[in-house]
């Protein structure tokens, strides 16, 4: 099995069971909200969007490899452990880098929308409960 159909069932289980063995030991991760170095901590950061989040789901656009770059398009969708229980859509795409031996050495997730925009999707009110957008 190669990388792009490893990085397919990764995302098609997501959080679930990942491949953390596709990953060097110092892989550099950033997205909007964190940057840190360490395979150890990228679990971790997974396992928390486990733990906190309901019904969390990685949906795989384009996946696509150009030499030692891989470069996936995605929807995360989850619901906010908030009480109101709101469901979270946050578009974007990453880029991974590999080393010689085929492992991923960085791993860079990019928004197609700000953290304001995702902050404010926690406090919208859906059409389905109140037949109303946003209180109006």
């Amino acid at each position: 099995m190669d990388i792009l159909d490893i990085l397919r069932e990764d995302y098609r289980r997501f959080p679930k069971n990942q491949t953390y063995s596709i990953y060097a030991d110092d892989v550099y991760f950033k997205d909007p909200l964190n940057e840190f170095r360490g395979c150890d901590r990228y679990k971790r950061m997974i396992q928390l969007i486990d733990t906190l989040f309901v019904k969390p789901q990685l949906d795989l656009h384009n996946l696509q490899q150009n030499g030692n770059e891989i470069r996936s398009d995605w929807t995360l969708n989850m619901t906010s452990p908030l009480p109101w229980k709101p469901r979270l859509h946050i578009p974007g795409w990453s880029e991974l880098t590999l080393n010689e031996q085929g492992l991923i050495v960085s791993h860079i997730d990019y928004w197609h929308c700000s953290r304001l925009d995702v902050l404010k999707q926690n406090f919208k009110l859906g059409r389905g409960e109140s037949g109303m957008e946003n209180g109006e």
